[in-house]
């Protein structure tokens, strides 16, 4: 399977105003713009607590933009179109944005990958990483700068 991936670099002006979460607007934005494409998106995340942030900040969209998702466990048996977890989602799922600081072990299992790096100095050495490995799987990568 042919893997693109695109990863956000962000920048600020001021790294001591930067926060861990400064990204989760914009992955909520990702999930919903790929939904309205038909995909199906799974959020990656590495433990409940941002599972549970990135799910509040979705559900903080305004009501006609509303986005149908659900934390793993949670919802229809096949999972709503927009999936967050911390283990392999349910069925099949073409779209991974990635809040986690590791890539998944079922990375191969989608075609578009959405990464994020961060403005911090250690979270932004585990987007580095993250880039050398889908670049070792034969993915293809862009970058966009995005000014948080």
């Amino acid at each position: 399977m042919n893997m693109n991936a695109q990863f956000f670099v962000l920048k600020q002006e001021d790294e001591s105003k930067a926060k861990p979460d400064d990204h989760f607007a914009l992955a909520a934005q990702i999930a919903a713009e790929q939904y309205r494409l038909g995909n199906r998106v799974f959020i990656f995340v590495d433990n409940e607590h941002t599972a549970y942030a990135i799910d509040e900040t979705i559900w903080a969209f305004d009501p006609d933009s509303f986005v149908p998702h659900n934390l793993q466990g949670e919802g229809p048996k096949a999972g709503a179109p927009v999936e967050i977890g911390t283990t392999p989602p349910v069925g099949k799922r073409n779209v991974l944005i990635n809040l986690a600081n590791n890539l998944p072990d079922f990375i191969r299992r989608f075609s578009q990958v959405f990464d994020f790096v961060p403005v911090e100095s250690v979270a932004k050495q585990a987007a580095r990483e993250r880039f050398k490995k889908l670049r070792q799987l034969g993915a293809n990568i862009s970058t966009q700068e995005i000014n948080s």
